[in-house]
C-alpha cells in the first residue's frame, strides 16, 4: 500500500505541472532529489507531517482555480487516482506532556489550489504519528459542511448504512492514518484539526519527544506575498518530577512559564518556506538513583467507572550505578512458512546481535518451532565466543518449513530448561507471527506454573509479527510472565525493534517489584496481575483503581542485580492539572481488552468500549465513523424551519443529526487462524494485473512534461511535427492502452500532419 502511495503522489506532482499559477508565479513542479532516495521511492513520498492531498481521477479537471491556463484537452483517466498535495497557509502545534505521554494536536489550513473552480475532487488527509502513535480525532471545516471522527459501539455501528471505501478511512502503515472527505470544490479553503497521542523516548535519565513536522517543499503557497504563520507551543508536567532541566529543541522555543514539575514553551513566526525537521524536544531529570510516586486523582463524570483512579510510577534514574542481572536466555522462534523472507532474516540478525551481547558468565539457548521443535542444545550453554558462534551458524541454516504453528510445546520446553535457575534472571523470548487454537489454554497453564515458581520465576517476553497472531495473547503472556509485549506490521521494522524489545530485557535493574498496599487492600484494582521489571532503558508505569481512602504512605519493593533487596517510599501526590484518564486510557484499554479476550468477559468488553468512546482511543470493541455536518441545514434549523421528508409526509427529519459513514476496522483483531493454517505471510497480497487505463497512466508518467498547444495527448512533442525517441515510446504505449479499452480516435499532431 505504501509503495502505491507513493507512486500516486509522485504521478500527481508530475500532473500538477499543468497548473499556471498567474503572470510572475512559478509554477508547481515535482520535487528533483540529488540523487536517488537511499530509503526508496516509497519512503521518500511518505508524508513526514500532516498532509492533505487532491485525489484525482481525471485530469481534465486539473487547473488553477482562479486562473484558468486553457490547458490541452486531456483524454483517459487515472487508475488509481493520482494524488497531488495541497498547498499550505498555515500551521500551529500544539503539545501536551504528562509524564512519557503527549498529547498532540496540529491546526492547518490547505488550499484545494489545482482543481478547477467549477468542479470538485476527494481530499485525503495523511497523519503521520510519532512513537506507539494513537489517532484520537480529525476535525475538518469547509465553508458549507464540516466532518469530524467519532467512536461508536459495535452494536450501533451495525445500523449504519453508509460504508466506507478501505482507502477512504485507514492506517496506511500503523503510524500513518489516512481519511478521505468527499467532493471538495476546487479553490476551497480547507481548515483541519489532527489529535493524537503518542509516547516519549527514554535513555538514561532523559525524555525526548519526537513530532512528525518535516514538510516537503512542494506544499509551500507558490504566491510569495501569502503569509505563512508557524506556531509552538509546548507545555511539559512531568508529574512529580523536580529538578527538570531542558537539554535539546529542534526548533528557537521561548520559555513562557516554570514553575516546579511544569513548564511552557513557544516559538512563532512568519517564516518563507514551511518546518524542514521533525520537531523535538529532550528534557532530562535530576535524580541519578531509581525512585517512583503515585498519583491520584478521582474520575471525571462523564466515566462510566467511578471509582478514583492511581497511577504508580518507577523511574531508573540517570545512572546505571546498580548491577546488571545475570541473565539466562531462551529464545523460541516460529519457523513455518509465513515467516520466509524479510521476517525471519530480520529475526535472525536481531537474535545473532543480542547474543553478542550476552556476558561469558550468561547462559542461552535456541528453540525453534513450526510442527515441530528443534533445540540447538539440549541444554543450557554459557556464552562463550566459541558457543556464540556455533549458535549463529546453526540459526543461519534454519530456513521456513511447512506445517502448522503448535506454541505450546516449544514454550514448555524453554520453561522446563529455565525451571532450576539460581542466582540469575531466568528469560524467554517468543517471536511468532501466528495464532493457535489453545492461547487460552496456554495462558492458563504458564499462569499456574509461574505462579508456584517462586522467586526469580522465567520472565515471558512476547514479539508478534504482523495482523494474522493475536496480539492480547501475546500481550497476556507477558503479563503473565512479567515481561514486555511489542509488535509490528511494518516488516522493515522488525528487526529495530526486536532489539529493542531484547534490549529494555536485559537491561533489568529491578525484579520481582510488589507494592505493599496492593495485596492487603481488598479495595484497589491493579490491572496488570504481575509487576513488570523495571528496565534501565524504560520508565514503569503501574496504573488501576480504588474505592474509598487510598493508603497515607505507600513502599515498593523489589530484587537488585546482586540479588539484594531494596525499598523505596512512593511519594503520593493528588494530581491536579494531569487528565490522568487521558494519559492512562491506551494502556487501560489494552490491558483491560487482554483481559476481556482471555476470560470472555462480556462485562470487560463494554466497559472496555465505554472507556474508548469518552476518550476517543481505538479498540477491538469500537468502530471509527465519519461524521458529516450541513452548515446550510444547521442555518435552517436556527431559524426554525423544519426539515419534512418526501417519502413519509408524517416523518420529520432532524435538520441537525449528522450523516454517519462507518470507516473500516481500525483495531488489529484476535488473530486469524485461517491464515495461519494457510502460512500467508504477513502483508501478503495478492498481485493485481494492470488494466489498460493503468497502462495509460503510466504512459502519460514517463513524460518530461513539455505539452505542444495543438496536441490533445498529455505528452511531450519537440515542434515541427518532430519526437524525441522517449515521445515515439510514450505514444506507442498510449496508442496500444486506448486499443484495449476501444477508445481509439483519430490524433493530428502538430503542424497538421498525421503520424508523425
Amino acid at each position: 500500500m505504501a509503495e502505491d502511495f507513493a507512486k500516486a503522489v509522485e504521478d500527481g506532482l508530475k500532473l500538477a505541472k499543468r497548473i499556471y499559477l498567474g503572470k510572475d508565479k512559478a509554477v508547481m513542479t515535482a520535487p528533483k532529489p540529488p540523487s536517488p532516495p537511499v530509503q526508496g521511492l516509497a519512503d521518500y513520498y511518505l508524508p513526514s507531517a500532516p498532509m492533505v492531498y487532491a485525489v484525482i481521477s481525471d485530469p481534465r479537471f486539473v487547473d488553477n482555480p482562479d486562473f484558468p491556463s486553457y490547458q490541452p484537452h486531456v483524454y483517459g483517466r487515472c487508475d488509481p487516482p493520482a494524488l497531488i498535495p495541497l498547498q499550505m497557509s498555515g500551521v500551529d502545534l500544539e503539545v501536551n506532556c504528562y509524564g512519557d505521554t503527549a498529547f498532540v494536536q496540529i491546526s492547518g489550513k490547505w488550499r484545494v489550489h489545482c482543481v478547477m473552480g467549477s468542479h470538485s475532487c476527494d481530499c485525503r488527509i495523511a497523519v503521520p504519528m510519532g512513537n506507539q502513535g494513537s489517532i484520537l480525532g480529525v476535525e475538518v471545516d469547509l465553508p458549507k459542511k464540516s466532518y469530524s471522527t467519532e467512536l461508536v459501539g459495535l452494536e450501533e455501528s451495525k445500523c449504519i448504512e453508509k460504508k466506507a471505501r478501505p482507502q477512504d478511512g485507514g492506517f496506511m502503515k500503523p503510524h500513518i492514518f489516512m481519511l478521505t472527505i468527499p467532493q471538495v470544490d476546487g479553490g476551497t479553503n480547507i481548515s483541519i484539526k489532527l489529535r493524537w497521542s503518542q509516547k516519549l523516548l527514554y535513555n538514561g535519565g532523559q525524555f525526548t519527544l519526537i513530532v512528525p513536522f518535516s514538510f516537503p517543499e512542494y506544499v509551500t503557497p507558490a504566491v510569495r506575498k501569502i503569509s505563512k504563520k508557524e506556531k509552538i507551543q509546548l507545555n511539559v508536567n512531568s508529574g512529580i518530577v523536580t529538578g527538570i532541566l531542558c537539554k535539546a529543541t529542534s526548533h528557537p522555543l521561548k520559555e513562557t512559564k516554570r514553575h516546579a514539575e511544569k513548564f511552557s514553551f513557544l516559538y512563532e513566526s512568519e517564516v518563507l518556506t514551511w518546518s524542514k525537521t521533525d520537531f523535538s524536544f529532550t528534557y532530562s531529570v535530576s535524580s541519578s538513583n531509581m525512585f517512583g510516586g503515585v498519583l491520584l486523582q478521582s474520575p471525571p463524570l462523564y466515566d462510566h467507572d467511578q471509582r478514583d483512579m492511581f497511577c504508580v510510577y518507577l523511574l531508573p534514574g540517570s545512572q546505571k550505578s546498580t548491577e546488571v542481572f545475570k541473565k539466562e536466555v531462551v529464545f523460541v522462534i516460529d519457523i513455518t512458512n509465513s515467516m520466509q523472507g524479510r521476517p525471519l532474516e530480520a529475526t535472525k540478525n536481531a537474535i545473532s546481535s543480542a547474543m553478542s551481547k550476552l556476558s561469558p558468565e550468561d547462559s542461552f539457548n535456541i528453540i525453534t518451532f513450526s510442527s515441530e521443535t528443534s533445540l540447538f542444545s539440549t541444554s543450557m550453554e554459557l556464552a562463550s565466543k566459541e558457543a556464540i558462534e556455533r549458535a549463529t551458524t546453526w540459526l543461519s541454516t534454519k530456513s521456513t518449513v511447512e506445517g502448522s504453528t503448535f506454541i505450546s510445546i516449544p514454550l514448555e520446553h524453554a520453561y522446563e530448561m529455565l525451571s532450576n535457575t539460581s542466582g540469575s534472571i531466568p528469560m524467554i523470548f517468543l517471536i511468532t507471527d501466528g495464532a493457535v487454537e489453545d492461547e487460552r489454554n496456554i495462558s492458563d497453564q504458564m499462569k499456574k506454573r509461574l505462579k508456584n515458581s517462586g522467586s526469580l520465576c522465567p520472565r515471558i517476553h512476547t514479539f508478534g509479527i504482523g495482523s494474522f497472531c493475536n496480539h492480547y495473547f501475546l500481550r497476556m503472556l507477558a503479563m503473565i510472565g512479567r515481561g514486555e509485549f511489542d509488535a509490528v506490521c511494518d516488516l522493515d521494522l522488525i528487526e529495530n525493534r526486536i532489539q529493542k524489545l531484547f534490549s529494555n530485557a536485559f537491561s533489568t535493574v529491578l525484579a520481582d517489584i510488589t507494592v505493599d498496599a496492593f495485596n492487603d487492600h481488598e479495595q484497589i484494582e491493579v490491572y496488570s496481575s504481575c509487576i513488570p521489571d523495571l528496565s534501565f532503558e524504560s520508565p514503569l508505569t503501574i496504573c488501576g483503581r480504588y474505592e474509598g481512602s487510598f493508603p497515607d504512605t505507600l513502599k515498593a519493593k523489589g530484587i537488585l542485580g546482586d540479588l539484594s533487596s531494596v525499598v523505596m517510599d512512593l511519594k503520593i501526590v493528588r494530581a491536579k492539572d494531569i487528565p490522568l484518564d487521558r494519559v492512562l486510557a491506551r494502556q487501560e484499554i489494552d490491558l483491560l481488552t487482554a483481559q476481556a479476550w482471555l476470560s470472555e468477559n462480556k462485562q470487560l468488553e463494554q466497559k472496555v468500549a465505554q472507556l474508548s468512546k469518552v476518550t476517543c482511543n481505538i479498540s477491538e470493541y469500537t468502530r471509527m465513523v465519519l461524521l458529516e455536518k450541513n452548515k446550510i441545514d444547521k442555518a435552517i434549523e436556527s431559524s426554525g424551519a423544519q426539515k419534512v421528508k418526501k417519502t413519509d409526509p408524517h416523518k420529520i427529519e432532524d435538520p441537525l443529526a449528522p450523516r454517519k459513514t462507518l470507516l473500516q476496522s481500525l483495531s488489529v483483531g484476535f488473530g486469524d487462524l485461517t491464515a495461519t493454517a494457510e502460512n500467508i505471510r504477513p502483508g501478503f497480497e495478492e498481485p493485481k494485473l494492470p488494466d489498460a487505463a493503468e497502462i495509460f497512466l503510466k504512459a502519460t508518467s514517463n513524460c518530461c512534461g513539455r505539452m505542444c498547444n495543438r496536441c490533445c495527448c498529455m505528452c511531450c512533442i519537440q515542434c515541427c511535427s518532430k519526437m524525441n525517441d522517449q515521445c515515439a515510446i510514450v505514444l506507442t504505449q498510449i496508442f496500444t492502452a486506448l486499443a484495449f479499452i476501444g477508445c481509439i480516435e483519430c490524433c493530428t499532431l502538430c503542424c497538421g500532419q498525421n503520424g508523425q
